[in-house]
């Protein structure tokens, strides 16, 4: 509801890019507010991914958004190629209104999302709303993808849409906020640097949210290190999963992790879909990006990291507070599992990069 709120108040555009939007209640919602403000003349955009919502969406439903006044672009989408730039995808989400409110996190639209359907238990997940300058790099983010899915037909300038063009008065601050993205394209892998950054600066504990926990060498050094050195470094997965095979690989890496002191804690309601990283009461990341192989070097992602911002608490409680539905994983879990499913866990792990 705050969500549609904010979008009812928007008075000169709304940019929406989301890996997933699902035909459903939350969708017809949000869309109806959508077509309003577009008949108010407020620049409404979309963008969703070809892949992640090919089972969602039909397939000329830009043309439908076009009708409504709406512009939409869909990136990459699905055709019967053979081809290696299908592995990138745009798995960012989010939501600009007037260059100074923005959402982002692991949210996309659709029904279960919003828990109004059951397809993994009880969906958990994480966001944040935005306001401010902070703001100006999602914006940036959206009108880079934007010249990208348009092929630059249209020559827009960044600085029209900067905050302070449509909200004059100046912004509260609290503590730093850098809203950052990733791309496969730049030879740069800026999510799994930044997530390395905060395990390897941890003192005193990190505590990280993850769907999937599909590691390399790299990630998985860091982890068993920080743990070794004292540091209380807590991972939290999901106890009912969207993909078995994917849950079966993430349950691989367990073993390795709680040898080294890790300590990993599996959500027993549902499915976690949260991506979130908090660390020592001064760190914090919320964002689009798993800790699997896709997210780190092949999708589009996008994320938020909080330097001594008042949100980093509120961040550590949802994270003790999603842990009172959590079991720990024992080691004996590990070591006594079925031989035949250990043959296949180390089958998979040879598939990682492609799961």
């Amino acid at each position: 509801q705050d969500y549609l709120a904010e979008l009812e108040k928007a008075q000169d555009y709304i940019f929406l890019e989301y890996f997933i939007i699902s035909e459903g209640s939350m969708w017809d919602e949000i869309l109806e507010v959508l077509t309003r403000k577009a008949a108010q003349g407020v620049d409404v955009r979309v963008i969703y991914d070809g892949v992640g919502s090919a089972a969602t969406l039909p397939v000329k439903y830009p043309d439908i958004l076009h009708a409504r006044g709406i512009l939409c672009r869909v990136f990459q989408p699905l055709v019967p190629v053979l081809s290696i730039h299908q592995n990138n995808r745009d798995h960012r989400k989010i939501t600009v209104i007037d260059g100074h409110w923005a959402y982002t996190g692991g949210i996309n639209i659709g029904d279960e999302y919003a828990n109004r359907i059951r397809r993994f238990g009880h969906w958990k997940d994480t966001a944040v709303m935005l306001k401010g300058e902070a703001v100006w790099n999602m914006t940036a983010m959206f009108l880079h993808m934007w010249n990208v899915v348009t092929n630059n037909l249209q020559d827009t300038s960044l600085e029209e849409y900067m905050p302070h063009v449509w909200h004059p008065e100046a912004f509260e601050g609290d503590g730093f906020i850098q809203p950052f993205c990733d791309s496969p394209l730049d030879n740069e892998t800026v999510g799994e640097n930044v997530y390395l950054n905060i395990i390897n600066r941890a003192r005193k504990y990190v505590y990280i949210c993850t769907p999937y926990l599909i590691i390399d060498n790299e990630m998985m050094t860091a982890l068993c290190l920080a743990a070794k050195s004292g540091v209380d470094v807590r991972i939290m997965t999901p106890g009912i999963p969207d993909k078995k095979m994917v849950f079966l690989l993430t349950q691989s890496y367990y073993e390795q992790l709680l040898e080294a002191g890790v300590r990993i804690y599996e959500y027993q309601p549902g499915f976690l879909h949260a991506k979130s990283f908090v660390c020592d009461d001064e760190i914090a990341v919320v964002g689009t990006i798993n800790l699997d192989y896709r997210s780190l070097y092949l999708h589009f992602e996008n994320g938020v990291w909080f330097y001594k911002n008042k949100v980093i608490q509120d961040i550590l409680d949802d994270f003790n507070q999603t842990l009172k539905s959590c079991d720990p994983v024992s080691i004996d879990f590990c070591k006594n599992r079925n031989i035949v499913v250990r043959t296949f866990q180390s089958i998979l792990r040879l598939f990682a990069p492609l799961l």
